[in-house]
């Protein structure tokens, strides 16, 4: 899959629903028009993540997706995804970056400024800052940041040279975005808020209004 340095604004982050699969979720993204998608597969074989991957991967080839494997940069080569994103303890950003080349799209997670400057200097495309609040979705979760916690780190990032673009991450709900926005993030990222709505495609337009999104984004 050819990778793009685009960053959306709005990224979708997929969990495990009871009676959904992750290529059904994957599907119902598409038809509400959020085309970045972050594979996050958790407590399972590899076998099963790399069956789920390549299944995932075929949606997002037919919608015209970004396809954004959490945590495992092997299974991203292998299933040719469009990039990886990696938390704190995982591979660096430059031994992912030498794996799967300059093209490949690489986030890392960061909690503090220090967390964004390294992954910065190590060329991240892109940061994830968080939590926002805490979340059911991650176990063993950071700091909790806030509003005021997100402010104060983008405040600091924002002189130094190279920012990348950050996107919010953690217990997100869509009437946190305008504020988020006003701090100087670039986007969000979004998992229950969206996935344990009952009319996911509407959860998923509020979210796209707030940054009155194209379909490109």
């Amino acid at each position: 899959m050819k990778a793009s340095k685009h960053i959306a604004k709005l990224q979708h982050i997929t969990q495990e629903l009871p009676g959904m699969s992750h290529t059904e979720l994957v599907k119902n993204m598409g038809l509400a028009g959020i085309l970045w998608i972050q594979l996050r597969l958790k407590d399972m074989p590899y076998s099963t993540c790399e069956k789920i991957a390549r299944a995932v991967k075929e949606v997002c080839l037919s919608i015209g997706a970004t396809l954004i494997i959490n945590d495992f940069p092997l299974l991203a080569k292998e299933v040719e995804a469009d990039g990886v994103h990696l938390g704190k303890n995982d591979m660096s950003i430059s031994k992912a970056r030498k794996m799967l080349g300059d093209k490949s799209i690489i986030g890392g997670t960061a909690n503090t400024l220090e967390d964004m400057l390294k992954l910065t200097e190590e060329g991240a495309d892109y940061i994830g800052l968080g939590p926002y609040r805490t979340t059911t979705t991650k176990k063993k979760l950071s700091p909790v940041l806030g509003m005021d916690g997100i402010q104060y780190i983008m405040n600091k990032y924002a002189g130094t040279p190279d920012i990348k673009p950050v996107i919010a991450v953690g217990g997100i709900c869509v009437e946190d975005v305008p504020g988020l926005i006003n701090t100087g993030i670039h986007g969000v990222a979004v998992a229950s808020a969206i996935n344990g709505n009952k009319n996911q495609n509407k959860a998923a337009q509020h979210f796209k209004d707030c940054f009155s999104l194209t379909p490109s984004l």
